[in-house]
């Protein structure tokens, strides 16, 4: 489908662009405490909420750990305002079920880097934003009374969260707390599906363009091994080699050495790419 023939979903652009504008004052309210809050709440929200919440534990339930743990994971997810657990969940397995297809997966990287990055937030297409078409997606959120709270309630935790860092720093801790902190998640977890499908190594002959490339694993506490990840989706170790970080996977093992986290799934034994 062509993106010109698509409505264009404009609270999409404003919401976007302004928290980004906002982002831009950053030179003028810096100071060191504010960028150890923003550093702090980066890594709870990108690396705990997201790659270990929404990816790791929700999407492809590479582990378990009791419910309140999950809610907690997912609560973290849901505070880097990428859509509840539903929206996102839903999203990329259409994207491992249709891995680069121009129509079916909702951020194909065939379509372009620009549109994997970003541009695909900014069209309303019914199979990556209508709840009525991602449940059937994620029936294992989509009957969960707390999942369901949070698809609904999600951009709101940004209120107590705003008033808590005011409360304790004034504007700097708001702007770097809140505004810094979701533009550097944000584009941290776009590039891995637009930079991860462009630049990077491939160790595994998997049927889509996933690539290895250190620097977007470094800038997402380990997603950046995405070759490894499509040759193995429901693993819970991205990084296969000792320089390959993953401190997402630290957390999740860490978890299961304090017996936290059970059924860990690790890597199996699969041909390298050939030569």
């Amino acid at each position: 489908m062509d993106p010109s023939s698509l409505p264009i979903h404009w609270v999409s652009i404003f919401f976007f662009g302004g928290v980004h504008a906002v982002a831009l004052l950053a030179p003028w309210f810096f100071s060191w405490s504010a960028l150890g809050v923003m550093l702090v709440l980066h890594w709870l929200c990108a690396s705990i909420g997201i790659c270990l919440g929404y990816h790791r534990l929700l999407t492809h339930r590479s582990f378990r750990v009791p419910k309140p743990v999950e809610y907690f994971f997912a609560t973290m997810g849901a505070l880097a305002v990428q859509g509840g657990p539903t929206f996102w969940v839903a999203g990329h397995r259409q994207h491992h079920m249709y891995t680069e297809d121009v129509d079916k997966d909702p951020y194909s990287a065939r379509r372009g880097f620009w549109w994997s990055h970003i541009l695909w937030l900014f069209y309303d297409r019914p199979s990556v934003f209508d709840r009525k078409e991602l449940v059937k997606y994620v029936p294992d959120l989509a009957r969960d009374r707390y999942y369901q709270w949070l698809d609904r309630y999600f951009l709101l935790l940004q209120v107590p969260l705003g008033l808590a860092l005011y409360a304790l720093g004034g504007w700097s801790f708001v702007i770097y707390g809140l505004a810094v902190r979701l533009v550097l998640v944000w584009h941290a977890t776009w590039l891995i599906n637009s930079a991860t499908h462009k630049w990077g190594y491939r160790r595994f002959d998997v049927s889509d363009n996933s690539r290895n490339l250190w620097w977007a694993a470094l800038l997402t506490y380990g997603e950046g091994w995405h070759n490894n990840h499509h040759a193995q989706p429901n693993v819970a170790k991205a990084g296969l080699t000792w320089w390959e970080l993953d401190p997402t996977w630290w957390v999740i093992r860490g978890l299961e050495m304090m017996g936290i986290a059970k059924r860990v799934i690790m890597p199996s034994e699969l041909p390298p790419k050939k030569a």
